[in-house]
């Protein structure tokens, strides 16, 4: 399901659907989830006084933010406008019935066509570093995903992956444990990637059921058309259909 999209007008931020309990829309690259100590604009307070402003609504406004993106990576996103739909979206997730597939492109070709990674992993606060450790390691959480190569071309290939954790960075780290860091990904590809490249990793489609009407629902969003996107255009605008 994806509605019709629109622009909240002091934001810029796409509105792919909203309802009284959801707003789900497409995040924009390089902008925080949620506020942090580098007070840089962040989608949750953008969307907050967005409805606050669209809807004339006094004091504080209340939106659940639910589950997270790292700041370079945009896409589908979905915020609860009420404590319920919060507490029923934050349930499914734990539970893994909230479905997130993302798009990305890695450098060179990984082994086997579809796989899936399972790695146990680290996160050191201090640095922002994940790493992956032995199941043994205090503190180590499994992360899982499957992935599937879509193509490959000029020493880079496009992978659709499929979440079935969230822990930090995970697909970052995860691809990188196997050789094929993602494009732009400065963090755990430095030594592919030049300094200024745009990561190429986009929250493509969310499938969860309604928290209040239990309708099954489904939102996808797409990458522009820049480098290294803009390679397999057409295979991308195919995904949606």
């Amino acid at each position: 399901m994806a509605g019709p999209k629109h622009s909240n007008e002091g934001a810029s931020i796409p509105i792919i659907y909203e309802d009284n309990h959801l707003l789900v829309v497409e995040k924009p690259v390089n902008m925080l989830s949620q506020a942090d100590d580098s007070r840089d604009p962040d989608i949750l307070s953008v969307l907050k006084e967005d409805i606050k402003r669209r809807y004339g609504k006094p004091g504080n406004v209340y939106l659940g933010l639910v589950h997270r993106l790292d700041r370079p990576v945009g896409g589908v996103m979905v915020f609860a406008k009420t404590s319920k739909a919060a507490s029923r979206l934050s349930d499914a997730i734990r539970t893994r019935h909230f479905d997130k597939t993302y798009l990305a492109v890695v450098h060179t070709k990984p082994k086997e066509k579809h796989a899936t990674l399972k790695h146990y992993l680290l996160k050191d606060p201090k640095t922002n570093m994940v790493s992956v450790v032995s199941p043994k390691v205090n503190g180590a959480k499994e992360a899982i995903l499957d992935y599937q190569t879509l193509a490959s071309s000029e020493g880079l290939s496009l992978v659709q992956v499929k979440l079935h954790t969230g822990r930090p960075h995970q697909i970052r780290v995860q691809f990188a444990a196997i050789g094929c860091p993602l494009y732009g990904d400065q963090r755990y590809g430095a030594h592919l990637n030049t300094p200024g490249q745009q990561i190429a990793l986009w929250s493509n489609q969310i499938a969860f059921e309604h928290p209040t009407t239990k309708e099954s629902l489904r939102f996808s969003s797409l990458p522009g058309e820049q480098h290294p996107w803009f390679l397999w255009s057409e295979l991308i605008r195919n995904l949606a259909k």
